[in-house]
């Protein structure tokens, strides 16, 4: 509900501070005396788009702020609690529009956007008109509105379009995969058959380095070991140190002695000999090679090297290299299989979204009888019996809300072709046609204020009066304001006010007055006789307060 307007330098209202109440407000006065500048700055808090030059001439800057009651369950929680508001029990809406045309911006003393603005907008208040295209007469709003009177829930149906749009972008996605890997399939058998074909080894590449080089070094030290062994063989000296000793012993008996320590030194030379020869003759069968195996060591090392350049991968990344290669074969080799169950399940999803949608305009359809019906009810007392409204449902592209279009039509009289509700009526029908509408929706729009702008213009007498019945009874479970121009419906308002324009040191400015029970007979006396305001009038203004 919205508690207080406060507006500061708008237009040519200087300063104004406005408590409304819950029930039927009306707002009164002459042309001209600044009843829509209120409007247009409601409409500047929330957001709306309206003129773009609203500061009062001579002022720096025009602000406007309003304050709304929030239930513990009304949507505009919701709405804050996205744009990280906390979320109270009052809500304070301020917004600044400087002389530059610069506008800022506060919810809770919290700078925002004029998107949350309209955001919490769309669920505090209402605005209806001959000529409001933010409402009722919006044919895009028309199915939203439909929903709300039969209360369907959505969610089913937004899911089964949200499955089938997933089910649908992975076999998409798979298909396009598929394709991605069949350009490719030729290089993949290839490759993978080449390095199946040598199966190259994580480290075999500096082992094999490792075994050429030392056979390339055997060949060149190769010859000597072998003039070293035969220098030390028998043929050398070995064979020199055996003579040495055999005649040093024939020679030792002799020598008193004197040659025991020379044979112990060429005894242990001997042992030492055998040993250097044992060392050598290993290391020769260590330096003895097959040449043919230098020959295939060596077309091995450089086929690996020439596929891993081929590749453009580290030779001991050649294997890992074949495994995704591999994977990717198996990922083609078994996409048949995978896309079938791909699409059986966009096939089954189908079924499911078509299923919720078919249900849910089924209870579109059924809602929309309902709805006639409640109509034909309202339109009767409001001197429209002859009119047909009727809610047509038709199929639409289908969409997370189902493939439904719906469409309010009119005939204002029979045998008259139907059409758009805002391009059949009149003025008047279409305001009464809106009435008659906002009544049958209005137990589903619990919390929100309902602001109509003159709806009652082209229509007088009972018809007013059962324009001005229906809008007390809107306002009996909520809030209205209605700013009017018929006696009958503002003597039926639970709240009254006047909208002057004064014009103080050559300044004109437009200023409203709550009136008390004596001053609202005076006003919808002069709303009956016009400038003189005659007994007669004020008699009649007062049968009219009576009820």
């Amino acid at each position: 509900m919205l508690r207080t307007l406060d507006i500061r330098d708008m237009l040519i209202i200087e300063r104004l501070s406005l408590s409304f109440q819950p029930g039927l407000n009306v707002l009164t006065g002459e042309t001209g005396a600044g009843k829509s500048i209120l409007l247009d700055s409601l409409g500047f808090v929330l957001g709306w788009r309206g003129r773009a030059e609203l500061v009062r001439a001579g002022a720096e800057r025009g602000e406007v702020t309003a304050v709304f009651d929030l239930p513990a369950d009304h949507l505009a929680r919701a709405v804050l609690i996205e744009a990280g508001i906390e979320a109270e029990d009052e809500l304070i809406l301020r917004r600044v529009n400087h002389a530059d045309g610069r506008k800022t911006a506060w919810v809770n003393d919290r700078r925002v956007s004029g998107e949350v603005l309209r955001g919490l907008s769309d669920v505090l208040v209402e605005l209806h008109g001959q000529h409001d295209d933010r409402g009722l007469l919006n044919p895009r709003g028309h199915r939203q509105m439909l929903d709300t009177f039969a209360g369907v829930d959505l969610a089913p149906t937004r899911a089964a379009w949200t499955a089938l749009g997933q089910s649908r972008r992975r076999l998409t996605e798979a298909e396009a995969a598929l394709d991605a890997i069949r350009a490719e399939e030729e290089f993949l058998r290839h490759a993978v058959a080449e390095l199946d074909k040598l199966d190259p080894q994580p480290g075999e590449e500096a082992s094999l380095d490792i075994r050429r080089r030392a056979m390339q070094g055997a060949e060149r030290i190769r010859d000597d070991v072998i003039r070293a062994a035969q220098a030390i063989s028998d043929q050398g000296a070995e064979g020199l140190m055996t003579d040495a000793v055999r005649w040093l012993e024939t020679a030792s008996d002799r020598a008193e002695g004197r040659l025991e320590g020379a044979l112990a030194s060429l005894g242990r030379a001997m042992v030492e000999l055998g040993e250097a020869q044992q060392g050598v003759e290993e290391c020769l069968s260590a330096l003895d090679f097959d040449p043919s195996e230098l020959e295939n060591l060596e077309e091995r090392l450089f086929a690996i090297r020439a596929l891993a350049r081929k590749h453009g991968v580290l030779a001991d990344e050649l294997s890992a290299f074949a495994d995704d290669l591999r994977g990717r074969l198996a990922a083609l080799d078994g996409s048949a299989r995978d896309i079938a169950a791909l699409r059986k399940a966009v096939t089954e999803a189908e079924l499911a979204y078509r299923a919720e949608a078919e249900a849910l305009t089924a209870v579109r359809r059924k809602a929309a009888g309902r709805l006639d019906r409640a109509m034909a009810a309202e339109l009767a007392p409001l001197k429209m019996e002859r009119a047909v409204f009727e809610t047509l449902v038709t199929p639409a592209e289908a969409g997370p809300e189902g493939a439904d279009a719906v469409a309010f039509t009119v005939a204002t009289n029979p045998g008259a072709p139907a059409g758009p509700l805002n391009k059949i009526a009149s003025g008047g029908e279409l305001s009464r046609f809106l009435l008659a509408l906002k009544v049958c929706l209005s137990g589903n729009t619990p919390g929100v204020t309902m602001i109509f702008d003159e709806i009652d213009r082209g229509v007088g007498g009972a018809t007013a009066n059962a324009v001005g019945r229906r809008l007390k009874a809107l306002a009996g479970s909520g809030q209205v304001l209605v700013v009017t121009h018929s006696p009958q419906v503002a003597a039926l308002g639970a709240h009254h006010w006047r909208v002057e324009k004064r014009v103080r040191d050559g300044m004109t400015t437009s200023t409203v007055v709550p009136l008390d029970q004596g001053q609202r007979v005076e006003e919808v006396g002069r709303m009956l006789a016009g400038d003189t305001i005659t007994e007669a009038a004020r008699e009649a203004a007062r049968d009219l307060l009576a009820g």
